[in-house]
């Protein structure tokens, strides 16, 4: 699994270098353009696509970060940062979305003369650019389980709308004049934008505060774990998410106290195969005879304790 892991992790990486340089390259051509030809709905995409290299250029470093070894300072090593990294995205696709919806407000007003065959040639390699990047992340990197690959590959999709919001206003002032077509394009953008956003950094932020991974159903472990044959209880339960695709979960199981080691560690073994083909690859046991002093409530309460109060130790 590791090894899987850590095969998706270079791929991922090679993409967002070559998506990187792409998208940064047409970004400039595409704010020159906007400026010349004086288009919203290019420079907001030019903006989106700023957003898009900083995205990926961020998403790149939380990856080489995340590889940094573990050390005692660290114990899980840097892994974390991808997840910071994700909510930053998150961050920087809302606030260019509420940019956008401030600039398009006056353009409504009065809609400048916009030279548009300057625009719908800039928009239409700025999509061709976009789906070339888009279809590059589908088909060679996790853009489904990798919360920072999916940040990254959100904002380039967002980017491809953009084009082709830029499109269609340039075709609707080509045709019918409608000099309120480049705003309103450039506020749908920013619409679509403001919705990956919002749920990029949302999941970051479970990720952040320790929740539950959205895979693993806490009720179906603890089912699970019980029925485990010299289980005699289980508290305690925790589970949540270092960094995207990788779980950890750790509780407190109740065994029989005449047991011997090699038996509850038998036990324990069963227990952290089962959870391994639940997803979860870092398992923390504590295996405690009949008669502990806990309560044995699933979920624990967590106080803390304060810190000359060490000989009052209960859960």
């Amino acid at each position: 699994m590791a090894h899987d892991h850590n095969h998706s992790h270079s791929n991922n990486k090679k993409i967002l270098l070559i998506s990187f340089l792409i998208i940064t390259s047409y970004m400039l051509i595409e704010a020159v353009g906007g400026v010349m030809t004086k288009s919203l709905a290019l420079l907001s995409d030019a903006g989106h696509m700023l957003s898009d290299s900083i995205s990926l250029a961020i998403a790149l470093i939380a990856f080489k970060l995340g590889e940094k070894a573990v050390t005692y300072n660290k114990t899980f090593g840097y892994k974390r940062f991808e997840v910071l990294a994700a909510l930053l995205n998150g961050a920087t696709l809302i606030v260019i979305a509420l940019i956008i919806f401030y600039e398009s407000i006056e353009r409504f007003i009065n809609p400048p003369e916009v030279a548009t065959v300057g625009m719908l040639i800039i928009s239409s390699i700025g999509l061709a650019v976009n789906i070339l990047v888009a279809w590059i992340m589908m088909r060679g990197s996790d853009t489904e389980e990798n919360l920072n690959m999916r940040g990254a590959y959100l904002h380039v999709l967002g980017d491809m709308l953009g084009s082709i919001g830029a499109i269609a206003a340039a075709l609707l002032i080509m045709f019918f004049g409608w000099g309120w077509a480049d705003p309103l394009a450039s506020v749908i953008v920013a619409a679509l934008v403001l919705r990956s956003g919002y749920f990029v950094a949302k999941k970051a932020i479970h990720v952040l505060m320790e929740g539950t991974p959205a895979d693993i159903n806490i009720d179906e472990a603890v089912q699970a774990i019980s029925k485990i044959e010299g289980v005699k209880g289980i508290h305690d339960v925790h589970a949540w998410t270092i960094t995207s695709g990788l779980h950890a979960f750790s509780c407190h199981i109740v065994v029989d106290e005449q047991l011997t080691v090699a038996e509850s560690n038998k036990i324990a073994h069963e227990i952290e195969h089962l959870l391994q083909h639940k997803g979860i690859h870092h398992v923390t046991l504590q295996v405690e005879p009949t008669n502990h002093t806990h309560d044995e409530e699933i979920l624990c309460t967590l106080e803390a304790i304060p810190a000359h109060d060490h000989h009052h130790h209960h859960h």
